[in-house]
């Protein structure tokens, strides 16, 4: 028997040796995943029951810190409007743009915000849990409501560096600058034409902003079992189970700071999926029963084989790490795919590509798996993981289909199915000769992206779409001309095949901006001369924390709890309260 190493832990009705039936009914009643638990009453389940129970997890003594998006914002301006800017009225919002013009050596900066090709916006952006210094990230660009201006269509950002904000009386107040964001707005492609006017006073800059600064992520111990020597012994316990390479040397990921707050490093593994290595964290063992090992290893092999606690049973048996995999390959040979999908996303993460072929079957056939089973699939960077992936590119489902074709580029951007090529300056472009439905996806998060699936996406005759304020595409039989015109400068014009890639390419040729290109796509649809379904956005989501501004969740709809104030002298994170 081991000797708690605290007390008033979180209930968990399933580490208990309760009856099944009132076990099960807890279970039911608190949405099924609080614990794992087995459906026997036999002396032997109770007596395996009651070693798992005295087991004592990172989890029992910890809370999760450095998991909430950190908001950061500023005012700006906007340049390059074709007269729907407007003058911003004298508050808090104009002096702070102004202070920064002044601080920039901007010559009479009133008359430049006075001018209708200008408009005062306010940007903002999350830095996700994790991010490292240099990142890319999205930015959102809203007109604030007591402003005239009435489009930002075809306006282009200017640089702006981003901070924590907080408004104090009539003042602005600002912390550090943690990240810097430039580029051509994309407005809404999606709202065009539609009755909210709104609309065209907000829009994005796909990953525009760029991180400043590395945030850290660890745990804190809950008030009860702070101690120097608990937090040590849990550091030991989470290192002894993850390694990663820092500067050039293999090292445990968890420092101990003081008796409250443990810093942690992510593996390479887990970079993209901090949610679930926070989660595999949490079910590492500090103390076990003598013996308790051997006992847990067999009740969790018959955890895994319920659907009920099937993904309970493969977190923890991932935490327990190269052990477990003869244990987690066997739920492979389930018949009910649920358990074959627990058993295959921790051996993913275990480093074991068998796992490939059963992802990609629940990334096809079980939506709610969808995001978790790309997620892992990402880290199989084999030739199983591959294969798998490509399978699922003429899937039916959009979401499937670019969600592989992410995972793929993300994970081997040099293999030609995938590698595309820049369209100019524009975005980033990819023709894929697959099978399935032709689709055409593009983005309004993380990057600006085109992707065509298939290679025939005609465009009707008689079509007459316009690609920003300059540029105008008219179709005429098979041929599309694309012409630019602009007061002072040569008009240009160039032919090109009457399809949506050679359209493309020529806009490109025609120095086209992304939201250009966004603009013609979405109106050839609109026409009905673009006969392809036209997609935005159709990455599966997993909640880990990294969710899109153009979701705009807010931190308590996802469901993570505020982070607890950590000296930032012990985290190394800036002196502003992250949660605000």
């Amino acid at each position: 028997m081991v000797t708690p190493l605290g007390s008033n832990r979180p209930f968990d009705p399933g580490r208990h040796a309760w009856p099944f039936h009132a076990a099960l009914a807890l279970m039911i009643t608190l949405a099924g995943c609080a614990g794992p638990a087995i459906r026997s009453q036999s002396p032997e389940v109770e007596a395996l029951l009651n070693i798992e129970a005295e087991t004592k997890l990172v989890g029992d003594y910890t809370v999760p810190w450095g998991m909430n998006p950190q908001r950061i914002e500023r005012a700006a301006l906007v340049t390059g409007l074709a007269g729907t800017g407007g003058d911003p009225p004298p508050n808090a919002r104009r002096q702070a743009l102004l202070s920064d013009m002044q601080a920039r050596g901007v010559i009479q900066p009133n008359a430049l915000l006075a001018s209708p090709a200008t408009s005062l916006v306010w940007v903002h952006g999350y830095l996700p849990p994790g991010v490292r210094k240099g990142d890319r990230f999205d930015v959102a660009v809203e007109v604030p409501p007591d402003c005239d201006t009435s489009s930002l269509n075809g306006g282009w950002l200017m640089e702006t560096r981003l901070a924590e904000m907080v408004v104090l009386g009539s003042r602005i107040r600002d912390g550090h600058v943690l990240g810097i964001v430039e580029g051509p707005l994309l407005v809404d492609p999606v709202s065009s034409g539609t009755l909210d006017s709104k609309s065209k006073i907000r829009g994005i800059v796909p990953g525009g902003g760029v991180s400043l600064t590395s945030r850290s992520i660890g745990l804190i111990l809950q008030p009860e079992h702070r101690s120097v020597a608990l937090s040590k012994r849990i550091g030991d316990a989470i290192s002894a189970r993850f390694h990663t390479i820092l500067r050039g040397s293999k090292q445990g990921v968890a420092t101990p700071k003081t008796d409250r707050f443990i810093e942690l490093e992510i593996p390479t593994v887990y970079q993209h999926n901090l949610g679930r290595y926070i989660r595999v964290v949490g079910a590492i063992a500090v103390a076990e029963p003598a013996g308790g090992r051997h006992a847990r290893l067999d009740l969790l092999r018959r955890q895994l084989a319920d659907p009920v606690t099937a993904s309970t049973a493969a977190l923890r048996l991932e935490a327990m790490g190269k052990e477990a995999i003869p244990i987690l390959k066997d739920g492979l040979k389930s018949n009910d795919a649920e358990v074959r999908f627990a058993a295959a996303e921790a051996l993913a993460y275990l480093d074991e590509s068998v796992a490939a072929e059963h992802l990609a079957d629940a990334a096809a056939n079980l939506r709610s798996a969808r995001p978790a089973a790309l997620a892992a699939l990402r880290v199989i960077d084999d030739a199983n993981g591959i294969d798998a992936l490509q399978s699922l590119l003429s899937s039916s489902s959009a979401e499937t289909r670019y969600g592989a074709f992410r995972t793929l580029w993300l994970m081997d951007s040099p293999i030609p199915l995938v590698r595309g090529e820049q369209l100019g300056s524009a975005c980033g472009f990819h023709v894929l000769n697959v099978d399935g439905p032709t689709l055409i996806h593009a983005t309004r998060s993380h990057h600006p992206e085109i992707v065509l699936f298939g290679t025939e996406h005609s465009l009707n005759d008689g079509m007459r779409v316009e690609a920003g304020s300059s540029i105008v595409v008219v179709v005429d039989g098979t041929t599309a001309t694309c012409s630019r015109f602009e007061a002072g400068v040569p008009d240009r014009v160039i032919d090109a095949k009457a399809d949506a890639e050679s359209v493309l390419r020529a806009l490109a040729q025609l120095e086209a901006t992304y939201p250009d290109m966004i603009q013609f796509l979405q109106q050839a649809t609109a026409q009905r001369a673009l006969l392809t379904r036209l997609v935005f956005d159709a990455m599966p989501q997993a909640n880990d924390g990294r969710g899109t501004l153009h979701e705009e969740i807010s931190i308590r709809d996802r469901g993570i709890p505020t982070d607890p104030p950590v000296d930032a002298a012990f985290s190394g994170e800036s002196s502003t309260d992250e949660s605000s």
